[in-house]
C-alpha cells in the first residue's frame, strides 16, 4: 500500500515558500542522512529552481559513513549545489553552514545586502534543533514527532544573516513507493498514516540484504540473510518477548520494536538507500506514474464524451489495401 501524508498546514507552507523564495539568496534543504533521496522534496526543488542550494545531510552520526560519502559526492557534483554532513547537536559543524552560504552567494553580506536564507526540510528531520544550535539558544520548538513547527519564523543569526524557518513539509503525492516506507521508518510521517507491520517488513527486507550482521548482533538471530521478511519479524518478536497468550507472536509489538531500534540507531549506523538505488526507484516510480496518468486521462476523456461535454473524435477513414480502389 502506498504511503501518503499531506496535512492541511502543509498546503499553507507550500504557499509561504512560494512567496518567500522570491527574496531568498540561498536555500538550505535539510535531508536525513540515512535516506537523502527519499527525504529530498521534489516540490521544493521545483519551487526553488535556480537558487543556490545547500544540501545538509543531517543525523550523519546515525547513517552509514560509506553511504553518506556517496551522497555527498552525488550532490557536490551538481552545479550550484553544495553538500555537507551534519549532526545538529555539534556546534562547530553547524556554524560551517553560514560560511557555506556565503560561498554560494558571495555577493551577499553586510548591512546593505544581508544574507537571506530559507531553511526547509521534511518533518522531524532536525531543523529546529539545528536552528537552536546556530542561534545558541532555544529559538525554535523541537520535538520527536512530525509536524512540530507550524508557522514560518525569521531568526537573526547575525546582523547581516537572516534565516527563515518553515514547517516541515512533504509533497502531495509520493510516487516512489520505497520512499514512503523509508520516510515512515525514519519518523517523517505521522504515525496514523501508515501500518507499522508493513513498514517494519519493508525495513527488515532491506536490512537483511545490507546489514544482516547488525541485525544478528542486535537480536541474537542467526542466518538473517536467508530468512523471509515475515519469518524475520516473528524471530525478532520471539527474541524480544513480544508474545501474546499461548506463545503467539505479537507482530504489532515486534514491528514497533524494529522501527524504534532503527530510529534510535541501536542497530548501528545504517542508511536505507544509495544514490544508485534511489535513481532506480525513482525511474520505476515515474514510469508507473506516467502509466497511471495515461489511464486517468483516458477515463476522463471517455466520461466527457459519454456526457456529451465534448464531441466524439471522428473515425479515421478506411484506407484501401494496396491494389484496391
Amino acid at each position: 500500500m502506498a504511503i501518503q501524508w499531506f496535512p492541511g498546514h502543509m498546503h499553507l507552507t507550500r504557499k509561504a515558500i512560494q512567496e518567500r523564495i522570491k527574496a531568498i539568496d540561498v536555500v538550505i534543504e535539510l535531508l536525513d542522512a540515512r535516506l537523502p533521496g527519499s527525504s529530498a522534496n521534489p516540490m521544493l526543488a521545483e519551487m526553488t529552481a535556480g537558487k543556490p542550494s545547500l544540501k545538509v545531510l543531517n543525523k550523519q552520526d546515525l547513517a552509514d559513513p560509506a553511504c553518506t560519502a556517496l551522497w555527498l559526492a552525488h550532490y557536490n557534483a551538481m552545479p550550484g549545489v553544495r553538500a555537507l554532513p551534519l549532526d545538529a547537536s555539534m556546534t562547530t559543524p553547524a556554524r560551517a553552514l553560514v560560511a557555506a552560504c556565503h560561498e554560494l552567494a558571495p555577493n551577499r553580506g553586510g548591512m546593505a545586502k544581508p544574507m537571506r536564507v530559507l531553511i526547509c526540510g521534511i518533518p522531524n528531520v532536525g531543523k529546529s534543533t539545528l536552528i537552536n544550535t546556530l542561534k545558541g539558544k532555544r529559538a525554535a520548538k523541537t520535538g520527536d514527532e512530525a509536524g512540530v513547527t507550524k508557522l514560518e519564523q525569521r531568526i537573526t543569526i547575525a546582523d547581516d544573516f537572516y534565516l527563515y524557518d518553515t514547517p516541515g513539509v512533504l509533497w502531495p503525492r509520493i510516487i516512489v513507493a520505497k520512499s514512503g516506507y523509508n520516510l515512515a521508518a525514519s519518523g517523517a510521517i505521522g504515525k496514523n498514516a501508515f501500518d507499522e507491520e508493513e513498514v517494519a517488513l519493508e525495513l527488515l527486507d532491506y536490512l537483511r540484504q545490507h546489514y544482516a550482521k547488525e541485525v544478528e548482533a542486535r537480536y541474537k538471530i542467526t542466518g538473517v540473510a536467508a530468512l523471509a521478511d515475515e519469518a524475520l519479524l516473528e524471530a525478532v518478536g520471539r527474541k524480544r518477548g513480544a508474545l501474546q497468550s499461548g506463545g503467539k507472536i505479537n507482530l504489532q509489538k515486534a514491528a514497533e520494536i524494529v522501527i524504534h531500534d532503527f530510529r534510535a540507531a541501536v542497530l548501528g549506523r545504517i542508511s536505507l538507500e544509495t544514490p544508485e538505488e534511489f535513481a532506480q526507484w525513482l525511474a520505476a516510480g515515474q514510469k508507473l506514474d506516467a502509466e497511471r496518468q495515461l489511464k486517468k486521462d483516458a477515463i476522463e476523456l471517455d466520461r466527457q464524451i459519454r456526457f456529451k461535454k465534448i464531441p466524439r473524435p471522428p473515425r479515421a477513414p478506411d484506407v484501401p489495401e494496396e491494389g484496391e480502389g
